[in-house]
């Protein structure tokens, strides 16, 4: 039996399971923040009620581990006859565990927001709408710039969970190069140097927004 050995061809499936792994982030990023940003304002709602729901959507979410839900979204659905793609089953699990986080990152963003310009506001006769439009989100977006680039990292590496569904995404291509050329150490530096190259700038970026935007 001969066995494979690490090359140019392995480094490339590896490349190609990265082109997942990022997609597989930025649907999580896109899908979370759209609604992370729904729950963050109902997090601030002036009613009670709407402020409940959302606080427990997000105190759920973020007691739940990430591989707990994308069991739910994958096996549990299928139960119910439901068969979901393993990329489906993924961005639909790394959206609402993003969303859960996003939102208390955004919902401690808008409330920063100095109390004074909610009362300038008001006293300009703006409605809540306008008030979040033209004073507090301006603000908020500023602020919530830093944390949410620094999210993004968590996003990345998190991605790796969803190789127990069978998602080919780098960790899980690592896997399956190992499998065949049983060279562990050189498979899994050359993951780790690419998850380096896309996290490291990203907590860059992330430092030099905090210091840009004195957030």
């Amino acid at each position: 039996m001969t066995l494979r050995t690490f090359g140019f061809d392995e480094f490339g499936f590896l490349l190609q399971a990265l082109q997942w792994t990022l997609l597989l982030t930025v649907i999580a990023l896109i899908g979370g923040g759209l609604l992370g940003f729904a729950v963050a304002l109902a997090r601030t709602s002036s009613v009670q009620a709407i402020r409940f729901a959302a606080g427990t959507y997000i105190q759920v979410i973020q007691g739940i581990p990430v591989l707990m839900i994308l069991f739910l979204s994958y096996y549990g659905l299928s139960l119910a006859g439901f068969e979901l793609p393993p990329l489906f089953a993924a961005g639909a699990s790394m959206t609402i565990y993003t969303s859960g986080y996003l939102a208390e990152i955004w919902r401690g963003c808008i409330q920063a927001v100095p109390k004074q310009q909610w009362e300038a506001s008001e006293s300009l006769a703006m409605t809540r709408l306008q008030q979040y439009r033209y004073v507090v989100l301006p603000q908020a977006a500023r602020i919530s710039l830093p944390p949410t680039v620094g999210f993004a990292v968590q996003v990345v590496k998190n991605t790796s969970i969803t190789s127990i569904i069978g998602f080919v995404e780098l960790a899980r291509a690592g896997q399956l190069i190992n499998n065949a050329t049983f060279q562990p150490f050189r498979v899994f530096i050359a993951v780790a140097v690419l998850y380096f190259v896309v996290c490291y700038p990203l907590s860059q970026l992330s430092r030099w927004l905090e210091r840009r935007l004195h957030a």
